[in-house]
Order: C-alpha cells, then sequence, then structure tokens
C-alpha cells in the first residue's frame, strides 16, 4: 500500500492531520475515517489495506497523533463539530463515515448536522451508552486509571514487545499493534532521547471521565436526525464497569434509535473490532460502496 499524502487543516481553532489514500473516483464516494480515545488515524491503515481502489481520509483528532494538542477538556461536543468542520473543509459529498469507539460518536454528531456529507455510516462500538448512564453533573480525572499509563519509551519496538499478546491488545493483528505503536509515539523534546505517547494519559482521562455526562445525553438528538443508512458493529459483551476496555460501550438496543440502523453484534471480538478484524470491517464497507454505486 502506497504512503498516504498527509495534509494540515484548520479546524476550530486548531490544526488536525488528515491522511489521504488514493484520488477522489468519479464511480465510487470517499470514505473518512474517526478513530478512538486515545488511539490514531494510522490504526486504520490495516483496515484501509484491504480497503484496494477505494479513496480514503483518516483523521487524528485534536490531542491525538500528530494534530494540535490544545489543553483538556475538548469535551465530546467538540469532537463531534471537529469531525463535521474536516469532512467540509475536504469537500467531502456522500461520503461513507467510519468511526469507531469515540469516533463513532464524533461521526454520529458530525452526520446530523451535516446530511449532505455522508450517504452512510459504519459505527464502530460507538460510544453512545444506554440514556440511563448519562448522569454526571461534573466530573474529575483524578485517580483515573489512565493516568498509570507509560508515557515514555525507547522506540516503537520497545512498546509492541511489551503489548504484543497481553491484556486489551490480545486479540490485535500484528500489522495494526505496530502501526499503534510506530505512529502512536512522538520524539521527547529538548533533544532527550526517546519518544512520548502522541496523545497524553490527562487527554485521554478527560474523554473518559466526562463520557457519561448528562449533557452527553443530546447525543441522542443527533441520532434523531440520522436517516441514511447505518451499519453498527458492536461487541456483543457490554462493558461490566466504566474501567472496562474489552467489553462494549453500546447501548445494546442502540440501533432502533436510528431511522435506518442494521445491528450486528460479534461474539467472538472485544471492543477493539477494526484492530481485530480489519478484514470484516473493509467488507461492510465495500458492501456499503456497492449499495451506493446501484442506487447512483
Amino acid at each position: 500500500m502506497a504512503a498516504p499524502k498527509k495534509h494540515r487543516i484548520l479546524v476550530n481553532d486548531s490544526h488536525l492531520t488528515v491522511y489521504e489514500w488514493g484520488a477522489p473516483l468519479a464511480d465510487k464516494p470517499s470514505v473518512i475515517f474517526f478513530h478512538a480515545t486515545g488511539f490514531h488515524a494510522r490504526c486504520w491503515d490495516g483496515v484501509i489495506r484491504h480497503l484496494d481502489c477505494v479513496h480514503c481520509y483518516a483523521v487524528d483528532a485534536r490531542g491525538h497523533g500528530t494534530s494540535d494538542k490544545p489543553e483538556p477538556p475538548h469535551g465530546w461536543v467538540q469532537y463531534g463539530r471537529d469531525a463535521a468542520e474536516v469532512a467540509k473543509a475536504l469537500g467531502l459529498k456522500g461520503a461513507i463515515g467510519v468511526g469507531h469507539s469515540m469516533g463513532g460518536n464524533s461521526l454520529t454528531r458530525a452526520a446530523a448536522t451535516e446530511s449532505d456529507v455522508f450517504s452512510a455510516l459504519v459505527l464502530i462500538d460507538p460510544v453512545i451508552m444506554p440514556r440511563a448512564m448519562y448522569v454526571l453533573p461534573d466530573y474529575s480525572i483524578e485517580g483515573h486509571f489512565v493516568l498509570k499509563r507509560r508515557r515514555e519509551w525507547a522506540s516503537a519496538d520497545e512498546m509492541f514487545t511489551r503489548f504484543k499478546g497481553r491484556g486489551a491488545f490480545a486479540q490485535w493483528q500484528d500489522d495494526i499493534l505496530r502501526d499503534y505503536c510506530e505512529y502512536g509515539l512522538l520524539p521527547n523534546e529538548d533533544g532527550e532521547e526517546g519518544y512520548v505517547l502522541a496523545c497524553a494519559p490527562e487527554v485521554e482521562a478527560h474523554i473518559y471521565s466526562s463520557s457519561v455526562l448528562a449533557s452527553n445525553i443530546d447525543i441522542y438528538d443527533a441520532i434523531a436526525k440520522i436517516m441514511i443508512p447505518v451499519r453498527l458493529l458492536r461487541c456483543a459483551k457490554f462493558l461490566s464497569d466504566r474501567n472496562d476496555m474489552l467489553g462494549s460501550p453500546t447501548a445494546p438496543d442502540l440501533a432502533t434509535t436510528f431511522e435506518n440502523a442494521a445491528d450486528i453484534p460479534l461474539q467472538n471480538n472485544t471492543h477493539f473490532i477494526p484492530m481485530e478484524s480489519p478484514q470484516l470491517v473493509a467488507q461492510h464497507i465495500r458492501e456499503l460502496l456497492q449499495e451506493n454505486r446501484q442506487h447512483q
């Protein structure tokens, strides 16, 4: 797979990094990918490798990858606004949007406000929880488990060796874990040796901790505005508690709240579906591309 082009786009007072594979096609819509909390755009390389001859974009969210890193908190509404603005800035029309976890929430918000930008969505275990979970009036990151993440690494190889086959990474494909490590580190500042996480643990902690704020229930208002086809891929096991990294953060009945959604529970996957089964994700994208062509 050829290396992608790298763009910097000013969105809501921050420069976001956007990667582009291929060129726009007359007979196929473009595909745009939004990643999960703490991840980055290049985590989608494994899926894109299975999408020959498809024009693709993948976005580093603010605070992640090589995008700008303003001080947190940023908020779930902010990430949705960023997703909408970057899609508009790219001039997308009738694109297929693909979002994982936080990226699925952001994409849902974007599709609700920019109805002509997207023709279909693939939401992969989006962080759209049952209504009853949106109850917190405020939050704190003090003591959050994410703050214990190891921040500094000698190399991406060291990070890969440490994570391979362990914990949340147990079912990840090796090539995707390598991409996660390779593009998830930035050189230490001030010329010091080694690397640091491209997404600071504090950013992750703010995002996770604020996920069940009462104000975030407005995601259901966004859902009510979405009329395009939606494929909802989710881990069949709902998360056991807020620190569960493997269970699904998606309301089990979420598909019923959309006008036109297919619910696809996956028994053999954890929350990290694109990292474990990139071929499956690519298959759903290809099917939507085919449906789009038939409707033209």
